[in-house]
């Protein structure tokens, strides 16, 4: 159930988006040992100018690869949470030639009743999940 938004610069193909959103869900779903049917993903598309990711003074090169992802999830523990920065890290560069300097991931914690899965119903809080 956690929601990723993926910002990205524009321009990958069809097989190469899939492929992101693949690996990123491979690594969700080991990290925060959800089901695998537990998908929920949205892409956006910028051109390269209005994505802009400095470093924080860190050093982090960055490239017209970058990726943003922001997760909207039920609360995970830090080492879930670090879990998952790695594998999808390791699984975005080896599948999508995505280097790690290029990946931002930002984590927004809520609570089961802050979900609906459809039909009006907070899924969570009524036992259908």
């Amino acid at each position: 159930m956690p929601l990723l938004r993926f910002d990205i610069v524009e321009g990958r193909s069809p097989d190469e988006l899939r492929t992101l959103l693949d690996a990123a869900n491979e690594a969700m779903l080991e990290a925060f040992e959800v089901p695998p049917g537990d998908r929920y993903q949205i892409v956006q598309e910028h051109p390269s100018a209005h994505m802009v990711l400095e470093d924080t003074g860190l050093g982090i090169p960055r490239t017209d690869d970058r990726v943003v992802l922001q997760v909207t999830t039920r609360p995970r523990s830090p080492e879930m949470k670090q879990a998952f920065y790695r594998l999808l890290c390791e699984r975005l560069e080896a599948r999508c030639g995505i280097a790690p300097s290029d990946v931002v991931v930002s984590m927004v914690t809520n609570a089961d009743e802050d979900w609906s899965f459809g039909h009006g119903r907070a899924q969570f809080l009524t036992g259908e999940l």
